[in-house]
């Protein structure tokens, strides 16, 4: 069975890595707390739309290249 919640959190962890910021500045960029951004790149919960939206806003990127094919 698939963890869509870790593949998400991974997805994320590497477009905040290629983009060199730290998990601190994505969370301050996208106004989602600091722990909660460590526990969606983890995959320990299950990420909003809203959320998701906002996050790939502040990179620059289209929401769909957060989710897993």
């Amino acid at each position: 069975m698939r963890n869509i919640a870790k593949e998400v959190g991974a997805l994320i962890r590497s477009h905040r890595k290629a983009l060199g910021i730290s998990q601190e500045a994505l969370a301050a960029r996208s106004q989602i707390d600091r722990s909660y951004m460590g526990r969606i790149e983890r995959g320990e919960v299950n990420v909003t739309l809203k959320a998701l939206w906002d996050i790939a806003a502040s990179m620059e990127i289209s929401a769909k290249l957060l989710i897993p094919e």
